[in-house]
């Protein structure tokens, strides 16, 4: 196990993107949040990510010289185009829209079409709540849990993220997917020869099971929450596609196919200024008071606060990294 500092990874994780055909712009940006999520603990959506982009890059899934664009604009709403390349300019220009909005008429939405795997989405709304907006985000990603009653996985693993500033504290953080875990996490234990915890997901005839290969092979992921989970994931997919025009979950190949259709994925992140409501001193005070509710209790964590602590820790200690991965990344770089 390895040790860089964030701006070493940062610039190696840009040199491979680079290298793989992304524009400097998009490299720089993908690289700047994917190394975010290291420093926040969030390896499997880190810089363990850049060999799939690569490979995409190369093959042709995502365009590396993809310009985001406005395509609607309609007062507190608008459409962004990924024109299928990297998603992380493109959600940036999103939050960007999103918060001029809600600054102007205290709410913005930003829909992003034709977009592409977007990592962390509670590492990409932050600035927005260093600014004091509240921000909600959503995504799509290709199709893990099935229909309630159903086999075949049809909806994504739908992430949420949703973070609340506070009064000179760091922001609450919600960032979850809606399946018990990540496919990254299955992946993982699959590379380790280990099987997975019962519970986890199902085969491709609906059957448990404790086979990693079965699971990403043709079967798909349980919800969290069982059937509320179920229709959050339906939820997020109506909102990400059906509002955006961007290709449903089930319509996707996996991400982790080195070549193949581009990915089309949806984002949606909206912001809203707290002070076109209750009013920003109130909505402070009631953040407050619901913090110190929660902390009475001994052993409470805030949501957010390990990896503000972790984040702390990484930029003074640096970020570890597994030694094939950073060879992996130091080839990727080097390539031409």
């Amino acid at each position: 196990m390895a040790r860089s500092t964030p701006q070493a990874l940062a610039e190696l994780a840009r040199t491979a993107l680079q290298s793989s055909g992304a524009a400097e712009s998009a490299a720089r940006c993908a690289a700047r949040y994917l190394v975010e999520a290291d420093a926040q603990g969030l390896a499997t959506h880190g810089v363990a990510r850049v060999p799939t982009y690569c490979a995409h890059l190369k093959s042709g899934r995502t365009r590396g010289d993809a310009v985001p664009r406005i395509i609607r604009d309609a007062g507190a709403a608008c459409l962004i185009d990924a024109g299928t390349g990297l998603a992380f300019e493109s959600c940036e220009l999103a939050l960007e829209q999103a918060a001029k909005r809600a600054q102007a008429g205290g709410i913005g939405f930003a829909g992003v079409t034709n977009s592409h795997h977007c990592g962390a989405l509670g590492v990409l709304i932050e600035p927005l709540a260093s600014r004091g907006l509240v921000v909600l985000a959503l995504s799509t990603a290709p199709a893990a849990i099935s229909p309630w009653g159903g086999k075949r996985a049809v909806f994504g693993t739908n992430p949420v993220a949703a973070m609340f500033p506070r009064r000179d504290a760091p922001p609450l953080v919600v960032d979850l997917s809606l399946t018990q875990v990540t496919r990254g996490q299955i992946m993982l234990l699959q590379s380790e020869g280990k099987p997975i915890p019962e519970g986890w997901g199902m085969d491709h005839n609906g059957n448990p099971t404790t086979d990693a290969n079965a699971i990403l092979n043709g079967g798909s992921l349980h919800a969290v929450g069982g059937l509320k989970g179920t229709m959050l994931a339906l939820a997020v997919e109506l909102i990400c596609c059906a509002l955006t025009g961007a290709t449903l979950s089930h319509q996707l190949e996996s991400l982790h196919l080195a070549e193949g259709s581009p990915m089309k994925t949806g984002q949606a992140f909206i912001a809203i200024a707290p002070a076109s409501l209750a009013g920003r001193d109130v909505y402070v005070e009631r953040v407050e008071d619901l913090v110190e509710a929660m902390q009475q209790e001994p052993g409470v964590r805030l949501p957010g606060e390990r990896r503000h602590k972790l984040a702390q820790e990484a930029a003074r200690e640096g970020i570890e990294i597994g030694d094939a991965l950073l060879t992996q990344l130091r080839a990727l770089a080097t390539a031409r």
